[in-house]
């Protein structure tokens, strides 16, 4: 155990400068399917996670490099005297209202918004070859003014402190900080891994939303050694549909799977993640032995950089008559192989 010194007057615990207040909201948007946000604050960058029912979780690491500035002084402790060596400062942690950091990154841009309706119901004549919710000519976006973004949290306890500064005008807002729950993160046995998947986003993008026409409840996903490599069944009220990736080797670029692995998740749990998988350029999907899935996101933001975005699923649990037909579909595969030989 180890107690942290009291700040005082010292330099705060974190201050960043951000050049683009839009690239910071773009990536917490991914996250929004929760009220409040756990910050992570560590010399190397941000992390910013949220969970819902202790069956997803979805974090995004803000890295340093992401800012013009980063200054992290982490809080100095105190050894016990029955510790004889030093040790290693808790990270900062505390929890922050995610909808309120998402309000308050977008301020201008909201006034964009706002601008943009107001033109377009006086002037019709002038819009009507503009496509609906593309910036005009006069936006911030449009004349590359992204907005700079100054974030600070002073002390353990103290307000996240936002200050923006766009054309001339900044606004200046404290968010309310809270003890955090601390959550246990949801494991992910990478020594006990089953299945490894990298591919375009913009295909697993699809393929949810052409599933999400029969509103399902459940989506089982089902990974093949061989064709059709990857499948991905949705069962609703309205039917079932079923998306499969046959030619895998052309689609997937990476494949790695030793036997057929098949779980089932929440379907509204997996289209929380729409918005990274629009955004983001490739997905990683790996499941391990105890049928958690995970997806990490890279995402491409402005200016040249890199950030992930990762999510993670808490499976069904599977009842008998789910088993039995998987037993049912492994023999049926087993007998066609059987008699191909015999022909062959």
């Amino acid at each position: 155990m180890s107690t942290a010194v009291e700040a005082g007057n010292t330099s705060p615990i974190f201050k960043a400068v951000s050049s683009s207040a839009r690239q910071l909201f773009q990536l917490l948007n991914c996250i929004r399917f929760a009220p409040k946000a756990t910050v992570e604050i560590s010399a190397a960058g941000l992390k910013i996670s949220v969970e819902e029912s202790r069956a997803m979780q979805g974090a995004v690491f803000l890295d340093k490099a992401l800012f013009t500035s980063f200054n992290c002084t982490l809080p100095e402790t105190e050894p016990h005297e029955d510790e004889a060596e030093p040790v290693a400062p808790d990270l900062p942690t505390f929890s922050v209202s995610l909808s309120a950091l998402l309000e308050t990154l977008q301020i201008f841009g909201a006034a964009d918004a706002v601008n943009n309706r107001i033109l377009g119901s006086g002037n019709d004549g002038y819009n009507s070859n503009i496509r609906r919710d593309r910036p005009s000519a006069f936006s911030n976006q449009a004349l590359g003014v992204s907005g700079i973004c100054r974030l600070s949290y002073q002390e353990i306890g103290a307000p996240l402190s936002i200050i923006l500064e766009e054309t001339g005008v900044t606004t200046t807002c404290n968010l309310n900080t809270y003890q955090p729950e601390s959550p246990e993160e949801i494991p992910f046995q990478r020594d006990a891994m089953q299945v490894k998947i990298i591919m375009q986003a913009r295909w697993l993008s699809d393929a949810v939303m052409e599933l999400s026409s029969t509103s399902p409840s459940r989506l089982d996903i089902t990974a093949f050694p061989l064709a059709p490599y990857l499948s991905l069944s949705a069962v609703g009220p309205l039917g079932s549909a079923t998306v499969e990736f046959s030619k895998g080797r052309e689609l997937l670029e990476t494949f790695t799977v030793a036997e057929r692995w098949t779980q089932s998740y929440k379907f509204e749990m997996v289209k929380a993640a729409a918005e990274v998988m629009r955004l983001a350029s490739k997905v990683s999907i790996r499941g391990d032995e105890q049928g958690i899935l995970s997806m990490q996101f890279m995402v491409e933001v402005e200016g040249g950089g890199i950030s992930f975005v990762d999510f993670r699923f808490v499976p069904y649990i599977r009842d008998e008559d789910q088993d039995e037909e998987e037993n049912e579909y492994e023999e049926e595969v087993d007998d066609e192989g059987a008699s191909g030989d015999e022909d062959g």
